[in-house]
């Protein structure tokens, strides 16, 4: 599952940021605050992207490593 915290992080990688529940607190000011709506579509970009992968986990789960 993706978090809100890691949409943030893609969106704005140094974001010194503190999220509880649904608020989103910004501790460094030079940062402009990005949108409730700018982390929801990352939030679904990413998922997507997440599930997108889910064979190629399942598959590397099934064999061995080449060290192996």
């Amino acid at each position: 599952m993706i978090r809100k915290i890691d949409a943030i992080i893609s969106l704005v990688p140094n974001a010194q940021v503190v999220v509880r529940g649904e608020q989103v607190e910004w501790h460094e000011p030079s940062t402009a605050p990005i949108t409730n709506a700018e982390i929801d579509a990352e939030l679904l970009r990413l998922q997507a992207e997440y599930d997108a992968k889910e064979y190629q986990r399942q598959r590397a789960a099934e064999y061995p490593s080449f060290a192996d």
